[in-house]
């Protein structure tokens, strides 16, 4: 986890023009799903928000009440100069910063995927949420091929703790014709 924060510490000056240059088209299909599921006034914490490109999705999906959160301090801080986040909190991997049922809905936009959070962050996530809370993230296509994070998702899903009530692969990269699958979470 050191190594993927130091990668990302040293990628955040560039991090925006980057990914919109590669056309990195998952926030606005996550955001713009979620806003079929969720009210646009409920209070949202984009967790590994990175430089704010999934709080900008969400606004443009209509979500007005935004707080943000990730591990590494220098995307945190192009974040909050964004002005988007009612606040932000420097997360570590072991404490999260926030309270079960702090929030009705998470979103993990590109965060739990190789290369980024390990699959083993999904059930602390999960666990985070009150009954009928939502988890909206997204698996890219090198994730979606990682049994791990397979495993991982189905495990919640068969021990009954959340239903899918969406899931939709489209694009992700341009640049390389990736994909993604746009996956939302209910809490049982």
């Amino acid at each position: 986890m050191e190594e993927t924060i130091a990668v990302y510490a040293d990628w955040a000056d560039n991090y925006d023009a980057e990914v919109a240059a590669r056309g990195y088209r998952t926030p606005d299909r996550l955001a713009q799903a979620l806003a079929n599921f969720a009210s646009t006034d409920v209070y949202v914490l984009d967790f590994g928000c990175g430089t704010g490109i999934g709080g900008a999705a969400l606004r443009r999906a209509g979500f007005t009440s935004l707080d943000g959160t990730d591990v590494t301090a220098e995307m945190l801080a192009k974040a909050d100069a964004r002005g988007m986040y009612r606040k932000t909190w420097h997360a570590s991997p072991t404490d999260m910063g926030f309270a079960k049922g702090t929030y009705h809905v998470i979103t993990a936009i590109g965060v739990i995927s190789l290369g980024a959070a390990p699959a083993a962050t999904l059930p602390p996530l999960v666990d985070q949420l009150e009954k009928g809370g939502l988890l909206a993230l997204s698996f890219n296509d090198p994730t979606l091929a990682d049994q791990t994070y397979i495993d991982a998702l189905d495990t919640e899903v068969s021990d009954g703790k959340v239903e899918v009530i969406f899931r939709e692969h489209g694009p992700h990269l341009d640049d390389v014709g990736m994909g993604s699958d746009v996956i939302i979470l209910r809490r049982l």
